[in-house]
């Protein structure tokens, strides 16, 4: 499956791009993108774009914390018609879970969970589906602007309880201070953030049931017009919220869906697929996304894509790259330079 972020998100990032005096129609040129077609109505651009675009801004400006400004982000950042739906939700917790739902029409190369923690619930964010490391600057950015949502949803200051970083120590902390105001983590197993659960629980000005329902159904119409409402796609999500708890039953996701075991296994075949492909399918996506962290121990990836033994990611690897985990992370870390980078 091809992982893509809308167009409205993209051009939001560009324009950020564009305030920093980066050279856009430039940088289009050297990722390979048309802008004519960025401009489509509905246009979508693939995941492993996006990451040139950022690597390449990054290059170019010459600045390791690009898009980590609180005032740019709330700028430049584009939710669409997401945004508008979680306006509409009862709270911000309703509002977050909207997002989970409908992030794919923003970007189903990207992930998001609300995890829950005696300290109140992490916003936890990831990718996956893309075949090139994805630089830290694109998941700052993402970070960041999932605390400017927060404080444009409630329309109130808004301050983490932490934040944590899936990448080793910048050479400098203090673009990270200032823009998260709170202590920080780095070189930990995922990128995400910490709400207290009464902040979560605070009331939005804007809610309104009936516009909820309204935005509601046009994101329904554009999922499925994505094809993102199967039943594989939603297996797919559901397995991805369970494998770092250990391989998921399919009884179990039957069940989560509120199907019959027999009714889930041919609404699948209906779709050409099984239980067992899609489990596959999302266990490759993973581990294209952790192979890319290079600080994370083979040991830990296995266990995050749910294998008893180290032993079956090798062998898994071997049939969906051709090689072994090792050699397939170098592969990734090779394929991250661009002719031209430094070219502007």
């Amino acid at each position: 499956m091809n992982r893509t972020s809308s167009s409205t998100w993209v051009k939001g990032v560009l324009e950020m791009f564009e305030s920093q005096d980066i050279n856009v129609p430039r940088l289009l040129q050297c990722a390979g993108v048309d802008r004519a077609e960025l401009d489509a109505p509905g246009a979508r651009m693939a995941a492993d774009t996006v990451t040139r675009l950022w690597d390449l801004a990054v290059a170019w400006s010459g600045n390791p914390a690009l898009g980590l400004d609180r005032e740019l982000v709330s700028r430049f950042v584009h939710f669409d018609v997401v945004g508008h739906a979680m306006l509409s939700s009862s709270d911000l917790r309703a509002g977050l879970d909207n997002l989970a739902r409908y992030l794919a029409l923003i970007s189903d190369a990207a992930t998001f969970t609300l995890v829950p923690d005696r300290a109140g619930t992490w916003l936890v964010l990831g990718h996956t589906g893309n075949t090139l490391r994805v630089p830290r600057q694109r998941q700052e950015y993402g970070m960041l602007s999932l605390l400017t949502l927060c404080q444009w949803l409630t329309r109130r200051s808004m301050r983490a309880l932490a934040v944590e970083f899936a990448f080793p120590d910048p050479v400098s902390e203090m673009p990270y201070r200032q823009a998260f105001d709170c202590p920080l983590r780095f070189a930990q197993p995922a990128t995400r953030l910490l709400l207290s659960d009464a902040d979560l629980a605070t009331p939005l000005p804007s809610r309104s049931p009936a516009l909820l329902a309204l935005h509601e159904r046009v994101m329904d119409e554009q999922l499925h017009s994505m094809g993102a409402t199967s039943l594989s796609q939603r297996v797919r999500d559901c397995i991805l919220q369970r494998l770092d708890q250990g391989e998921p039953r399919r009884e179990d996701v039957a069940a989560q869906l509120a199907l019959t075991d027999r009714t889930f296994q041919r609404r699948l075949r209906s779709e050409n697929t099984s239980f067992q492909q899609v489990l596959d399918n999302a266990r490759r996506e993973l581990a294209c996304k952790y192979l890319a962290q290079e600080q994370l121990p083979l040991a830990e990836l296995a266990d995050r894509l749910g294998f008893v033994e180290p032993s079956n990611l090798f062998r898994a690897c071997k049939r969906w790259f051709g090689t072994s985990p090792g050699a397939y992370r170098k592969s990734l870390a090779q394929n991250r330079e661009y002719p031209g980078a430094m070219v502007q």
